[in-house]
């Protein structure tokens, strides 16, 4: 399969015929290093080569589930290809701008990631669809395990995983659930959520991690502890915690239909703009979709062609540019992103 067949390969979480009504996804992502050598900041160019190689090797004859990994170095892919990659959420900003002895190995439809070479020597993930955190951690455990039976990671008894962050010394875990929660923004007790989860040793960020916005009223949460903390324990609070934020998500949803009016209009108002307009920013769109999602949930619009979180993915600026082959000027890609609202998303 071709770099460009992968990148067109819809990510299975994206896709998934059944969708929860809040959490879009739910991903375990474990950080590892190497025992014999430094952190990839510390590295030589040439050390950091050949431990990619070293990483590569193993990963391609690694199957899980039933799946291979295919691996892509960072030196053949493209700087429009790269930043496709971090808006489907398989690489991170940092390791698009790093340079060689870097890459990425994927599952078909993106199940699993690991990134070689990050801020770790090996940053591995799972994106399940809806609220799957067991399911997630089951491949990410099993991986885990595929990869420590061939490499020697760095490991104290005390201390637990050893990583470049101290932050993520322990387990190395962190456990996301990606949520769509307009309600609670609308009727303005967002605030007090986010006021409540810091002491919990939890955070609550955008659609892209730390420092990126709420676009969409999409927000990430995730744990902040992963020393001193087991797997199990962070897997159980976070599911706790995301159980407790949907029902106050869906308490708000019903003080918003209690007045239907007004919601009916609003959500039309947005099924309309979706639905006619030739020009859309990237802002807008996103405000546009939350809007049209929160009134399909609601029972008060037909569904759309696509899932939520397609439409949300889809609309992004690099995933434009890479469909229409090359460069779009900034009115261009907010055309492009209106034509494809229209077509995909809620056409008839």
């Amino acid at each position: 399969m071709s770099l460009a067949e992968i990148l067109a390969q819809p990510s299975h979480w994206l896709t998934a015929q059944e969708q929860h009504p809040i959490v879009l996804s739910t991903r375990v992502r474990l950080a590892r290093n190497l025992a014999d050598r430094p952190f990839p900041p510390a590295l030589t160019a040439e050390k950091t080569e050949q431990t990619e190689a070293e990483i590569a090797a193993v990963l391609e004859t690694t199957k899980i589930d039933g799946q291979c990994l295919r691996y892509l170095p960072l030196r053949d892919i493209s700087d429009m290809e790269k930043m496709v990659l971090v808006e489907k959420h398989l690489i991170s900003p940092a390791l698009a701008a790093l340079g060689a002895g870097r890459g990425v190995a994927l599952s078909p439809e993106h199940r699993l990631a690991v990134m070689v070479n990050e801020e770790d020597h090996i940053r591995l993930q799972v994106i399940s669809p809806g609220n799957s955190l067991q399911e997630a951690f089951r491949l990410a455990d099993q991986l885990d395990d595929a990869l420590e039976s061939r490499l020697d990671f760095a490991f104290r008894e005390r201390y637990g995983y050893l990583t470049a962050c101290p932050t993520n010394v322990g387990t190395g875990m962190r456990v996301s659930t990606m949520m769509h929660l307009p309600a609670l923004v609308m009727t303005k007790q967002m605030q007090q959520v986010l006021s409540a989860l810091s002491p919990l040793g939890l955070a609550i960020r955008g659609l892209y991690g730390e420092g990126s916005k709420a676009w969409g009223n999409i927000f990430q949460i995730s744990n902040q502890v992963t020393l001193g903390k087991s797997e199990e324990d962070t897997l159980v609070n976070i599911e706790a915690v995301t159980e407790q934020v949907c029902e106050l998500e869906n308490n708000a949803r019903q003080i918003m239909l209690a007045g239907r009016r007004a919601l009916e209009d609003r959500v039309w108002r947005a099924r309309g703009l979706l639905s006619h307009a030739r020009i859309l920013p990237v802002e807008e769109a996103f405000h546009l979709v939350s809007e049209d999602r929160l009134g399909v949930e609601a029972g008060l619009l037909p569904g759309t062609r696509e899932t939520f979180a397609a439409l949300v993915l889809n609309l992004l600026p690099a995933g434009l540019r890479y469909r229409h082959g090359g460069e779009m000027t900034e009115d261009q890609l907010n055309a492009a992103r209106a034509d494809y609202l229209r077509a995909a998303a809620v056409g008839s």
